[in-house]
C-alpha cells in the first residue's frame, strides 16, 4: 500500500491519529489497571432491564480484553482506510478520523462503565 506523500504533512490529520491513538492507549490502559484478577468470573458484562431482579449478568475478563481489542483494531483499520480515501478527498479521511475518536470515546465510556459496576 502507498501512502500518499501529503497525508503525514497534513496538520489536521496528524492531530486526530494522535488523539485517537492517545484515546486507544488510555483505553487499554484503563482496561487493565481495573482488572483484577481475583475476579476473574465476577464482572458485570450485561444489564437486562426487563429481567427484573436479575437484571445484572456476569462474566469473565475476556469481555474487557475484547474491548482492548475492538481499540486497537479500531485504531489501525480507520488510519488505513483514511490513507487509502485520502489522495481522493480529503474531507472524507478527516471525517473517517473524527468518527473514530468518537467510537473511540463511547468504548471508553462503555467500558469504565461497566468495570464500576463490579
Amino acid at each position: 500500500m502507498q501512502i500518499p506523500k501529503r497525508y503525514f504533512h497534513d496538520r489536521l490529520v496528524l492531530l486526530l491519529l494522535s488523539i485517537n491513538t492517545f484515546v486507544a492507549t488510555l483505553n487499554s490502559v484503563l482496561i487493565l489497571l481495573r482488572m483484577d484478577s481475583s475476579r476473574a468470573d465476577s464482572y458485570i458484562v450485561q444489564y437486562r432491564a426487563n429481567l427484573g431482579l436479575s437484571a445484572f449478568k456476569a462474566g469473565g475478563s475476556s469481555t474487557f480484553v475484547s474491548f482492548i481489542f475492538f481499540s486497537l483494531m479500531t485504531l489501525a483499520f480507520s488510519a488505513i482506510l483514511s490513507m487509502r480515501v485520502y489522495p481522493f478527498h480529503r474531507q472524507f479521511a478527516v471525517v473517517i478520523l473524527g468518527l473514530t475518536l468518537l467510537l473511540l470515546v463511547l468504548a471508553l465510556i462503555v467500558s469504565n462503565a461497566l468495570l464500576v459496576l463490579r
